[in-house]
């Protein structure tokens, strides 16, 4: 059993862990928000933390009012989430913030010695070689949670690392898999939101779509694992039942399959190196049926190989890429452009963005500096 700090308990991944938590008898003592107190009150209600932060001023000045007859303690703003991450009494703080926000919670956890069950893949995107080497000052064990890096992780139990040839990552290919780059000038977002395997927050689920969620796992897999770029294949696995494998320099695969429920990795990060049941669903492979694999198409994807382009340079690079996506994204959401647009802005800011070095100072100056091009860009 651990005792959580759970940071983004609102989102999707947030959820889904207060269902394991519940499942398997985790603690829960600290829930943080953006503005959605709605939701919070209800899970603060129902689990009982220590504290409740929401990042929002005004509405946690809303939540404190509602949960006056409690006795949880309700911060507000930045401060309040990195009093959640720096929790005590939390064991594990599980990152589920959405975005480059989640950078410095993520270092506030690590800081404290604690297991960081990591689901906020920009942390790593923005800043890897940093909060990886924080991590091993401090002691801090990093799990992940997305269910590609936990099938990889979960691979590599037993292993040296020495003996690993490359790393097979999966991509579902989102909704738009065979399409053409003419066919994909017209989607919509509502129809880009539409994912065919995985229940997601919108931000997650256009990132699919467009294949740089694949782009951000890529990088996300160099400083989790020690590979550089060209240890990584990307496969499009239509079914999202393999989730992702490791071959070995014995050519040998070991790979992890499981149905697509992101509670499986939620539960082995937080269990690891035990296994126990939980929530889950079981996987039926009369039911899977076959399992097919094939190439992304980085002409109809380019935010893919803008990734591997920034992967390639390292540095801010990848910083300045995480920018300007979260911004276009944004944008297309928003409706102001379209969806082939993004990948545009995201390029318009790799090719113009100075590299300031590679510190969290330069990491912050590379965001900024990335979005405001990105939002400049018509």
């Amino acid at each position: 059993m651990r005792s959580l700090a759970i940071l983004g308990s609102t989102g999707s991944i947030g959820t889904q862990t207060l269902e394991v938590a519940a499942s398997c008898g985790h603690r829960v003592l600290a829930l943080t928000a953006h503005h959605n107190i709605d939701l919070l009150e209800r899970q603060a209600r129902t689990f009982h933390p220590i504290l409740a932060a929401a990042a929002d001023p005004t509405a946690a000045a809303a939540l404190a009012s509602r949960l006056a007859d409690t006795d949880i303690q309700v911060l507000a703003g930045e401060e309040g989430v990195l009093a959640a991450a720096q929790l005590p009494q939390a064991d594990t703080a599980v990152t589920a913030l959405v975005g480059i926000a989640g950078l410095a919670p993520t270092l506030a956890a690590i800081d404290t010695g604690k297991r960081i069950a990591l689901a906020n893949k920009e942390t790593l995107v923005c800043a890897g070689p940093l909060v990886m080497a924080r991590a091993r000052e401090k002691g801090a064990e990093i799990v992940p949670v997305d269910s590609e890096h936990s099938a990889i992780f979960q691979s590599l139990q037993g292993s040296h690392g020495r003996e690993l040839k490359r790393i097979l990552l999966t991509a579902s290919g989102g909704p738009f898999f065979g399409w053409t780059r003419e066919a994909l000038e017209k989607v919509t977002p509502d129809r880009a939101l539409q994912h065919p395997n995985w229940s997601m927050g919108a931000k997650v689920t256009i990132d699919s779509a467009t294949l740089m969620n694949k782009g951000l796992e890529l990088l996300e897999a160099m400083s989790l694992f020690a590979v550089p770029p060209e240890k990584i294949q990307i496969l499009i696995h239509r079914e999202s039942i393999l989730h992702s494998a490791v071959e070995y320099c014995d050519n040998s695969v070991i790979a992890q399959l499981g149905a697509p429920d992101m509670r499986l990795p939620i539960q082995y990060a937080l269990s690891w190196p035990d296994r126990v049941a939980g929530p889950a669903e079981e996987l039926d492979l009369f039911a899977a049926g076959q399992l097919t694999f094939a190439k992304p198409d980085l002409d109809a994807f380019p935010c893919l190989a803008l990734a591997i382009r920034a992967a390639q340079e390292g540095g801010t690079a990848p910083a300045i890429l995480n920018g300007a996506n979260e911004v276009a994204v944004a944008r297309f959401l928003a409706g102001e452009i379209g969806f082939l647009d993004i990948p545009r802005v995201v390029a318009h800011a790799l090719d113009t963005v100075p590299r300031p070095p590679l510190t969290l100072e330069g990491v912050y100056a590379a965001d900024q500096a990335a979005r405001q091009a990105a939002k400049g860009e018509a």
